[in-house]
């Protein structure tokens, strides 16, 4: 992850909130290791596109 450097994240995200990412709808997600708020803009069964890069 690009804020604290961690290869695998666990995230708390509710299934409420995967739902709304799949259908493009901005969602909040607050990653649990170092506390960094990422948005993310769209999602499907492997990936998130954010607002930020995530890979360099």
């Amino acid at each position: 992850m690009p804020y604290c450097h961690q290869h695998n994240v666990l995230t708390h995200m509710s299934e409420e909130d995967l739902e709304r990412a799949k259908e493009e709808i901005k969602t909040n997600m607050v990653l649990p290791c170092c506390h960094t708020k990422m948005i993310i803009l769209k999602a499907d069964e492997d990936y998130f596109w954010t607002t930020d890069h995530l890979r360099k």
